[in-house]
């Protein structure tokens, strides 16, 4: 079993290794063919060291971005070919593929970038934070009360760009000696000023429901996916009634772990294809675009996991259902919306069709729910979280000049990587 085993691994290693291959050289084809880009320009870079897999944490900044860059221009330093290959492709602003130190500090040269924005916690953040003179800020990919929102790696960077109270609350709870006033910044959510897509099924009387199960985890602590629990038996249930749209989007990284997951999503997609065949006025929808936004917007009730998307849906202010993991050994946020939401446990998932009524109808769990928006969010008018976002640069711009001014007349450069030796699969080629 140990031989074979090994040859699996070797040959998903050599896969790996040719589709990383194929991106860097059409990457770097796409790049010669374009205009380069003009220096001392960008103001702003967006850090990003994933590669496609993890896409959805920069589609969702985009549009805002693009609203940024009218005043302070911005650029996407991409350190995967593959990461890099998707951002040309898409809406994303422009971008610099920058695989290595040796590379991105060649380009860091040539720009006047004064705030590095990141979206993620990815390990090679790091290698970009030993540029000082420049402001390090995590603006992460989306809210939740998930452990990933406490990690001590928040101190690693000069500020944080938090959606509301509930987010420094939190970090205040769990971390020693953070200065949460100085290095927190609230600008709510301002991808909910931008959200995109145009709706897939003509609107009619049916409810829609969204079901956005995250992936499996890779740690019990992380164990919060619902797909091979809670997910067959609930859009079974919805799919049925013929007065119900599902619209099921699936965390994109659903069945990389458990074998088990990833049948129980394709069971799931092909319950929904029968019954789109069977009804073509359904209009059920199996989700995998880049795209968020229309299916948060349309959904009369949504049924998330312990994830991101639970605060997405919750800047809508629209009823939803949160499952609640079938394994103990989840770690589930005992304050905050967590404390107060409604959970969808196991044995209720076949009654998912009470329980969309339920919450619908619920006016006094409706009102409580709008005091969470306002927790976790602040003020949710339209264009209100885009105007804090733009304020927030605006004062770490200003920063940047006081600094910059106070060192006028002294030498002061970063140290460069020349002499750093660095292995990198991604220059294979």
């Amino acid at each position: 079993m140990g031989a074979v085993r090994d040859v699996k691994k070797s040959y998903r290693l050599l896969r790996k290794a040719l589709r990383s291959r194929r991106a860097v050289q059409n990457v770097r084809r796409t790049l010669a063919a374009m205009p380069p880009h003009p220096e001392e320009h960008y103001k702003i870079a967006v850090y990003f060291a994933d590669g496609a897999v993890n896409m959805y944490q920069m589609r969702q900044w985009y549009k805002p971005l693009a609203e940024l860059a009218k005043k302070w221009p911005v650029v996407v330093l991409s350190r995967s070919a593959t990461g890099a290959e998707k951002l040309i492709a898409e809406d994303a602003p422009p971008v610099a593929f920058v695989p290595t130190v040796r590379y991105m500090e060649r380009f860091i040269r040539t720009q006047d970038i004064r705030i590095v924005l990141y979206v993620n916690q990815n390990t090679r953040n790091f290698q970009m934070f030993r540029y000082g003179r420049r402001w390090h800020v995590f603006i992460n990919h989306g809210e939740s009360d998930k452990m990933y929102m406490t990690t001590n790696q928040y101190k690693a960077y000069d500020y944080a760009l938090v959606a509301g109270q509930a987010a420094r609350d939190r970090l205040s709870r769990t971390l020693w000696d953070f200065d949460i006033d100085r290095r927190t910044i609230e600008i709510g959510r301002p991808q909910a000023d931008h959200y995109s897509g145009s709706l897939p099924f003509s609107a009619d009387e049916r409810t829609v429901v969204l079901y956005a199960p995250t992936w499996e985890g890779d740690r019990p602590s992380a164990f919060y996916g619902s797909i091979a629990t809670h997910g067959e038996s609930l859009v079974a249930a919805l799919l049925a009634t013929g007065e119900h749209r599902v619209v099921y989007r699936p965390h994109p990284r659903s069945g990389v772990v458990d074998a088990d997951y990833g049948a129980a999503h394709r069971r799931i997609v092909a319950a929904i294809a029968a019954a789109n065949e069977a009804d073509p006025a359904a209009g059920h929808v199996y989700d995998d675009g880049p795209e968020l936004g229309w299916q948060l917007a349309s959904s009369d009730v949504a049924i998330v996991d312990i994830s991101a998307m639970v605060y997405d849906r919750l800047a809508v202010g629209k009823p939803l259902l949160i499952t609640r993991p079938a394994d103990e050994r989840a770690s589930v946020d005992t304050g905050g919306y967590l404390s107060d939401c409604e959970w969808l446990t196991v044995d209720r998932a076949s009654g998912i069709v009470a329980e969309v009524e339920r919450v619908r109808a619920d006016e006094e769990a409706i009102a409580k729910l709008r005091m969470w928006v306002r927790h976790y969010f602040g003020d949710t008018t339209p264009g209100v979280a885009t105007a804090k976002f733009h304020a927030a640069i605006e004062q770490l711009m200003a920063e940047w000049d006081e600094w910059h001014q106070r060192e006028i007349g002294s030498v002061v450069t970063d140290e460069d990587d020349d002499d750093e030796e660095e292995k990198d699969d991604e220059l294979v080629v």
